[in-house]
């Protein structure tokens, strides 16, 4: 089951959500992608129910190590838009646009940074998941 790992857009955050929404899709279905990969008595000589695990385990891999990049990846640009907003702000205090700005850019950032811990909430539900059956 592949997932998608395209770039993120980083500045629309309900676009970045739906992003790793799609891209859990294969934490969301693992008990039947388990249940789908191990054969059952009559099909057991005709799949190879290791390569398989493998194969699912190696996906679980890379789709963890693709969502957690593209948030971090996200974050630090992100931060980097607050901290140039920051410094436009100590020039301009009394600018309300670009405080209106820079708020909404640090509560992206924190809603990011909390996708952080959705997804090792995630990533462990999936493992336990895996390592049980």
């Amino acid at each position: 089951m592949a997932a998608p790992s395209g770039a993120a857009s980083c500045e629309d955050f309900a676009e970045f959500q739906e992003l790793l929404r799609v891209m859990r899709t294969i934490d969301d279905r693992i008990v039947h992608e388990l249940n789908t990969t191990i054969p059952t008595a009559s099909f057991v000589g005709k799949v190879d129910p290791g390569q398989t695990c493998k194969e699912l385990y190696e996906s679980l891999m890379n789709a963890h190590t693709n969502r957690e990049r593209i948030i971090k990846n996200c974050i630090s640009q992100t931060s980097a838009v607050v901290k140039t907003l920051k410094e436009e702000r100590e020039k301009a205090p009394e600018d309300a646009v670009l405080l209106k700005q820079l708020r909404k850019e640090q509560t992206k950032l924190k809603l990011m940074q909390s996708e952080l811990n959705v997804e090792e909430v995630v990533n462990d539900r999936s493992w336990k998941v895996l390592s049980h059956k």
